[in-house]
């Protein structure tokens, strides 16, 4: 079978996810080739991944959207330059991910994929595919893409615009991805399914399934963190995020911070200098981490991890820390509490901080979540497995 896979990046979390279901595949002897944007001259080379883009018509195609609101209307000759690869290889399946970022020509992409008849698998990693304009609406609580987006509130976050034409883009993504004969969509989070079942995607099968994580890397590492920074003797609280805000709850550690008795200190990975400025003296504040090795170390130093998300489809620091033999506190946020069961956590109300207190208290002093119970909950994140599940959507027996 021949397989075709298209995200905005080839690296991170999505990139990273699309290159595993293929080297998965490829296993399997199907032939998989994965596409990306380029962002700089310097791109790593991946086997069978190609970047199709001019620097310079991404770096056009970014400012002209910011100035127009119209995002993947431009990008003509990076996009017929895939569409000439695409007829070339004559894939069976496109499987899609983030469309995203300022890379593609959408209508003349789909409108290839229609005239063509190509069978679609599309990977949703956020909401950005049925709104119109934004990839999280979650903690503005905002309902306006069920019936048609308008007066968007967030049109100058990322994808920036200067001008509100959510409207208008709303209008156009629906005709842009509806009408294909034969796409499934997938989502990591039976929470993102169900807003799916929402939209004007609705139209279209949908299938969960789970992001998952290596459990040869995110395994119980011992080393000399609590030494190091002289915690021996504290119950330490860790957050984990790779761009701290009040989205992804630092606000909320800052008040725990004020909180929590002197035998608890919080840790947060993922900090800068401009994070540490809000800080408090009695937060540890570290820089991202220097590989996967150091932060399987400091999950499994910590009593507890905290995520006081309020937008999120299905994080994977999550399942790293429970990977780790460390349980998760979280806030009903997204998929979130999806990644737990008794075993290994529990779950507070979003925004609840009096609650994530109590239960931060309770969990550290009673210890009611041993180290082998998240053990075994974590090896159902084995990402070998998720990537097969993939395959069988393909049309492939493991």
């Amino acid at each position: 079978m021949r397989i075709i896979g298209i995200n905005a990046v080839s690296f991170g979390s999505t990139g990273t996810i699309m290159r595993g279901i293929a080297h998965e595949a490829r296993k399997r002897e199907h032939q998989f080739f994965t596409f990306s944007r380029k962002l700089d001259r310097k791109n790593v080379e991946y086997p069978f991944h190609e970047y199709f883009n001019s620097i310079n018509e991404f770096w056009v195609s970014e400012k002209a959207t910011v100035l127009n609101g119209f995002e993947g209307t431009l990008n003509l000759f990076s996009s017929l330059k895939l569409l000439a690869k695409i007829r070339k290889i004559d894939p069976q399946i496109i499987h899609l991910h983030n469309l995203h970022g300022w890379y593609v020509n959408l209508p003349m992409l789909f409108r290839f994929i229609k005239k063509h008849n190509i069978r679609v698998v599309w990977t949703l990693h956020d909401c950005w595919s049925f709104t119109g304009h934004c990839p999280h609406f979650d903690m503005i609580g905002c309902e306006k893409w069920k019936t048609g987006c308008h007066h968007c509130p967030q049109y100058r976050e990322y994808p920036a615009s200067i001008f509100d034409n959510s409207k208008k883009m709303y209008k156009r993504k629906k005709k842009w991805f509806t009408g294909v004969k034969d796409m499934t969509i997938v989502t990591p989070s039976a929470w993102l399914a169900g807003l799916v079942k929402e939209s004007f995607l609705k139209e279209y099968p949908v299938q969960v399934i789970n992001n998952g994580i290596d459990l040869d890397v995110f395994k119980p590492t011992e080393s000399d963190f609590r030494k190091k920074h002289g915690l021996e003797d504290k119950n330490i609280i860790l957050g984990v995020s790779f761009g701290w805000n009040d989205r992804k709850g630092l606000d909320v550690f800052i008040e725990l911070a004020k909180r929590l008795p002197e035998q608890y200190r919080i840790v947060l990975v993922g900090t800068d200098d401009g994070t540490d400025k809000l800080l408090p003296d009695n937060i540890l504040s570290i820089h991202r981490t220097q590989n996967q090795t150091e932060l399987t170390e400091i999950y499994t130093a910590a009593d507890l991890f905290v995520n006081p998300t309020r937008e999120e489809n299905y994080p994977t620091v999550n399942m790293e820390a429970i990977a780790c033999g460390t349980p998760v506190l979280t806030f009903r946020t997204g998929g979130s509490p999806e990644i737990l069961d008794e075993t290994c956590g529990t779950v507070v109300e979003k925004n609840d901080i009096d609650a994530m207190e109590r239960e931060i208290l309770r969990i550290c002093e009673q210890q009611p979540f041993s180290k082998g119970a998240c053990l075994k909950r974590a090896e159902a994140f084995d990402k070998v497995q998720k990537f097969g599940e993939y395959i069988k959507l393909y049309g492939s027996e493991l």
